[in-house]
């Protein structure tokens, strides 16, 4: 079925499932090769790619149906979800519906709960469903034209997860279980854009005691094989709830 007629479909039942003007784009961030990643997708018959997004049943509870929407998408059950602003610019979408009629329930002024979530890269299950005909992963690096204000949500979402990262741990959801210190600073570095001391990162994240190192180090390669860690998730929980004292 064609995009158009499928979204007229759709439409009918919107109406008495969801809630009438607020939607959900999420902000999808993985780790991956050394590269922050971001999930896009690509609506059929279109050029521009998307945020993962969605709308609030009339049932459930607005993280809650962030959750399902990413879950539809990723099929992730280990995701740190965090909404961090509402955009409700005039006629934000309106362009892209211009050729439907006034009364498609997506055609509607919409204000947007932006959240972001960061995911564990090899645990995500790409999902195309029948409105789309992509789902990738892409480095923020090598973003391309979006759809709508989605790379103004993109925007505020990494200059949020920036600013946590100065008060609060990241890592647990975007790492493997086991990991190198190297790659855990890569990580902060890539994520904070700037190139981080050696020496005192080890001392500032040691010194967080989320920490855990272990009897083991990562094989392979011809220098010294580097120690592995791995968080202790209960002094982690402890650090995302009540913060760090000092940031990056």
């Amino acid at each position: 079925m064609e995009f158009k007629r499928l979204l007229e479909e759709r439409s009918k039942e919107a109406w008495d499932i969801y809630l009438p003007g607020l939607s959900i784009d999420c902000v999808v961030f993985g780790f991956h090769d050394g590269a922050l990643k971001i999930l896009l997708i690509k609506i059929k018959g279109q050029d521009l790619w998307g945020l993962p997004g969605g709308y609030i049943k009339k049932n459930e509870g607005l993280n809650d149906a962030a959750s399902r929407i990413l879950k539809d998408r990723t099929g992730a059950k280990n995701i740190y979800l965090q909404q961090f602003r509402a955009f409700g610019e005039l006629n934000r979408s309106e362009g892209f519906f211009s050729d439907y009629d006034d009364t498609l329930w997506h055609k509607q002024r919409f204000i947007s709960m932006g959240f972001y979530a960061l995911v564990d890269y090899s645990q995500v299950q790409l999902m195309i469903d029948d409105i789309s005909n992509a789902c990738e992963w892409v480095s923020i690096d090598e973003l391309p034209e979006f759809m709508m204000d989605h790379k103004n949500i993109f925007e505020h979402a990494l200059v949020t997860l920036r600013k946590q990262l100065n008060c609060k741990p990241i890592g647990y959801n975007l790492l493997p279980e086991n990991f190198t210190m190297p790659e855990l600073q890569k990580l902060y570095e890539i994520i904070l854009d700037k190139k981080l001391n050696r020496g005192n990162f080890f001392r500032k994240m040691t010194g967080y005691d989320i920490l855990e190192k272990l009897d083991e180090s990562r094989k392979g390669g011809a220098h010294k094989a580097p120690n592995l860690y791995k968080f202790d998730l209960d002094k982690y929980q402890t650090a995302l709830k009540d913060g760090f004292k000092e940031g990056w």
